[in-house]
């Protein structure tokens, strides 16, 4: 595949003749968002002038030079409900005194200052659904939190008809509850050269978002089982109970915590890995209906992943088998799992080489197009 950065996005021979005004919204601080780097440069290439508003945070380090503009807001508070209200309020007053065409929000926690804007400035407004909001663990286990989500939600989704999901069993749910006909983007990584190299040390990688539901209760557990060590890049609301399961299980030499790394160094970890693992429980049906972000990037690095026998891993691993899918994410046959993918080696070998096979099937190079095609369509007029 060629990899020609003039070749990677598409769209440029519908572009508008004037380049119109994107503002994408969100609650990260921009610099690990993977998912909405590749998206706002994608849109950037095809001629759009695009802005990504994140927040400000007390660890926030500079922010990279991206061919779209970057703005951060920072708030007096960082978690819970007063933090929520506050961005809220200071993204509305923000984006109240810009020049736009379109506002983006980017799942649910910034949707109503994204409602009011475009209705106070007559622009198109795009619901960007990564995951079905109220059905995360963290939420849907809950029920003031859940509550409280739920009303924003039934009040705000079916006032965005135009938006994009990231699997066909989300974009049915939405259908289903508000009559909305979401198109599927994937969050899928670029195609990238892969560095000649041979994995040298066996180490289990998990990368992303350290929060409830991904089954650290069971995988830090069973590592006292497993022949190898776990490394963890990522940060989020369970990260310190995730310490406390490593003190307890007396695993700090096996269980390595990164902390939130930058995409850069994150892909040579990825490509360094012997395993990665995609695990969910099924507490919440975002998760039982997820296409997580670490699923693609583990692929594209060429590292065979341990993942969950949920039904769109399940499509994608039947047409070229990539990972090895489980039902069971008990601890003891987590280890059994993990001790079979390090030590067959055979298994792990074709599990490889069909990840690099899916490479040129399942990558940003192809899904940016219809994304470009969307805001093509959508701001046409």
């Amino acid at each position: 595949m060629n990899n020609n950065k003039s070749n990677i996005h598409a769209g440029k021979t519908m572009l508008p003749q004037k380049a119109k005004r994107i503002f994408c919204t969100v609650t990260t601080d921009l610099t690990y968002d993977q998912r909405m780097i590749r998206i706002c440069t994608s849109l950037a290439e095809a001629g759009y002038d695009v802005t990504l508003v994140g927040r400000q945070m007390k660890n926030s380090i500079p922010l990279t030079p991206q061919p779209f503009a970057q703005k951060r807001i920072s708030c007096f508070v960082e978690k819970g409900k007063m933090f929520y209200a506050a961005y809220n309020f200071r993204l509305f007053f923000f984006l109240l005194f810009k020049k736009m065409d379109c506002i983006v929000s980017i799942d649910l926690d910034t949707i109503l200052p994204c409602y009011f804007i475009s209705r106070i400035k007559t622009i198109k407004r795009v619901y960007d659904a990564h995951e079905l909001f109220c059905e995360m663990k963290e939420i849907a286990t809950r029920p003031p939190i859940y509550a409280t989500w739920k009303r924003i939600e039934k009040f705000a989704v079916p006032k965005f008809p135009h938006g994009y999901t990231v699997n066909q069993p989300i974009a049915g749910e939405f259908n289903k509850m508000y009559g909305v006909q979401y198109e599927v983007i994937r969050n899928i990584a670029l195609v990238r050269t892969l560095p000649l190299q041979t994995k040298t040390e066996k180490f289990i990688l998990y990368q992303g978002a350290v929060n409830e539901g991904r089954c650290f209760e069971t995988l830090i557990p069973a590592m006292k089982l497993v022949d190898s060590k776990l490394i963890i890049c990522g940060d989020g609301n369970f990260m310190e109970q995730a310490r406390q399961l490593v003190a307890k299980n007396n695993l700090q030499q096996k269980v390595i915590f990164k902390g939130k790394i930058t995409p850069a160094e994150l892909r040579t970890i990825t490509q360094q890995a012997y395993i990665g693992v995609t695990l969910f429980d099924d507490a919440g049906l975002s998760n039982y209906y997820s296409l997580a972000n670490r699923f693609f990037d583990y692929l594209h690095a060429g590292t065979p992943q341990l993942c969950v026998n949920y039904p769109v891993y399940r499509e994608i691993n039947e047409q070229l088998p990539v990972a090895m899918l489980v039902d069971d994410t008990g601890i003891t046959n987590l280890a059994r799992q993990l001790n079979n993918l390090l030590h067959n080696e055979v298994l792990h070998s074709e599990l490889r080489a069909n990840c690099l096979k899916a490479r040129e099937i399942y990558n940003w190079q192809r899904e940016s197009k219809k994304l470009v095609e969307f805001y093509n369509r959508l701001l046409a007029n």
